[in-house]
């Protein structure tokens, strides 16, 4: 057979594997699809550089470029396959049975998975053995051409076999539709397996989740947010723009009647709530900004909300943490945990256990039914989605999901700036222009922002209204433009008084440095 065709073969099969795996995958977990279990195996052990790569590049969207990119590995891998089988069928049942190993170990790595999670990856190999075979060496095999053994068969022969005329030409079409069908099965099974893992989800029953009223509210927003400068951040992000970052690559559906939070570990009175045992207690409101340690300078990482939720502090305080307890471990639904101070949740700042964002039940993706929000330390040491565990233990004794990724155990959000307006690159009129952005240093406050051109001296900017320190403040800046090529740079003041550095680190390890700064052309 020719390699193109072979090649076609591997890749239909290795489709047909993993959207059968889809279909098998609701019953049996979204995290049991050898596609979903694999791209998670990779997020766990991928050096950090290439992670850190990957967010800086697709930003939000890096699961979806990981699983992209897993998917065209595959399809190489499966061409390559197709086409070793073609010259010998046992080769390429060795490839198949490589694909549904990897897949099972895999789906077995997962938090939570029990035995039934290798039943995605062993079914879909099983049903691309068969394609394989079908293709390449059985009934939709086409004709012309022959297996290695019929050819050996053939020569030694007497009599050549004849071959009907016309049957290479038919048998290929036949052979590419077979191809086609099994493609076209396999999207349409994958498919109707998302479909129905989402029917399955929890969408329903956030929708019928009432919030009750906080027993006290976030304050009202001050005249004089949001300013008018076109393109500047508003001062509340909604909850479709808020930015997401973390190692699910299936977004988990957890359903808030079977919900329950355990605070245990060293305390003397561990406690275990239920859902409606949260909504029952006394929720306050509160706008907070969250902000991602891999943010970069000017980066838009980040985001303010307003959380409804219950206060940490308070249900730290009926458990009694135990002298040494100085670390509260955050464990998510699928086994993500994060590290945050104990005193950081006993000192009085707003840290809650989230239900509501922006009036409205948690969105799904953002940590329904319940997530951890911290005002002042970055998210991967305190704002844990899905939270199922609240565990009292020691930083000498523990160490959370990041740290031996090479991150710092402890985070607390540096002082930022971003210019959002004028944008890089951008050509502007001569005159008098609008320069804005934020600025934040969560749980101590902005008290002032500079901006200047070139090497000129620092301009201070007018910084609209915020609701508390624990949130951004917004900032504009009434530029006199002239004519040139112009760098703009910006830098903040936190609360105590402490200006952001100018010197430029990384993200790694515990977050970015640096005065972010636009290169603009005015006419």
């Amino acid at each position: 057979m020719p390699g193109p065709l072979a090649a076609l073969a591997g890749v239909a099969a290795a489709a047909l594997a993993l959207g059968l795996a889809e279909l098998i995958a609701v019953a049996t977990g979204a995290r049991s699809a050898p596609l979903v279990a694999v791209g998670g195996v990779v997020v766990d052990t991928v050096p950090e550089p290439l992670k850190q790569f990957a967010i800086d590049v697709f930003g939000v969207h890096d699961k979806t470029a990981l699983l992209i990119g897993t998917g065209v590995l595959l399809a190489g891998f499966a061409a390559v396959i197709g086409m070793l089988a073609a010259r010998r069928l046992a080769v390429g049942f060795v490839g198949v049975a490589v694909f549904g190993v990897v897949g099972a170990v895999a789906a077995l790595t997962r938090p939570g998975a029990g035995p039934a999670a290798v039943l995605p990856a062993v079914i879909g190999a099983s049903a691309a053995a068969l394609l394989l075979w079908a293709l390449l060496a059985g009934p939709l095999r086409p004709a012309a051409a022959a297996s290695p053994a019929s050819s050996a068969s053939s020569a030694s022969s007497a009599e050549p076999v004849p071959v009907r005329p016309g049957a290479g030409t038919a048998d290929r079409r036949r052979f590419l539709s077979s191809v086609g069908v099994s493609v076209g099965a396999a999207l349409v099974t994958g498919a109707g397996g998302r479909w129905l893992a989402q029917r399955r989800g929890v969408a329903t029953a956030r929708s019928a989740v009432t919030l009750p009223a906080p027993v006290a509210a976030a304050p009202p927003l001050p005249f004089g947010v949001d300013p008018a400068a076109p393109g500047l951040s508003r001062y509340v992000t909604t909850n479709r723009d808020f930015y997401r970052i973390d190692t699910a690559l299936v977004v988990p559906q957890v359903d808030p009647d079977e919900w329950q939070l355990r605070i245990h570990g060293r305390v003397t009175n561990p406690i275990t709530l239920s859902y409606a045992d949260l909504l029952g207690m006394e929720l306050v409101e509160r706008y907070v900004t969250l902000a991602c340690v891999s943010n970069e300078v000017g980066g838009n990482l980040i985001g303010n909300a307003r959380w409804l939720g219950v206060p940490v502090r308070d249900l730290l305080v009926e458990a009694g943490p135990l002298p040494g307890a100085d670390q509260v471990v955050g464990r998510s639904v699928d086994g993500w945990t994060c590290g945050t101070p104990t005193e950081a949740l006993l000192d009085g700042r707003d840290a809650l256990l989230a239900v509501g964002m922006n009036g409205q039940p948690l969105p799904v993706e953002h940590g329904f039914p319940v997530r951890m929000v911290v005002p002042g330390l970055y998210g991967y040491v305190s704002a844990c989605k899905w939270v199922t565990e609240l565990e009292l233990t020691s930083f000498a004794d523990f160490d959370a999901y990041w740290v031996p990724r090479g991150w710092a155990a402890q985070g607390p959000i540096k002082t930022q700036s971003r210019i959002d307006t004028p944008r890089i690159r951008t050509e502007l009129s001569a005159g008098t222009v609008p320069v804005a952005g934020v600025a934040w240093a969560p749980h101590r406050g902005i008290s002032g922002v500079e901006v200047r051109v070139d090497d000129g001296p620092w301009q201070p900017a007018e910084l609209a209204p915020a609701v508390s320190a624990d949130t951004w403040v917004q900032w504009v800046w009434q530029w006199p433009a002239t004519s040139g090529e112009h760098l703009l740079q910006v830098r903040a003041t936190d609360g105590t008084g402490a200006t952001q550095p100018e010197l430029r680190q990384p993200v790694a390890p515990d977050g970015a440095t640096g005065w972010h700064s636009v290169r603009v052309t005015v006419q």
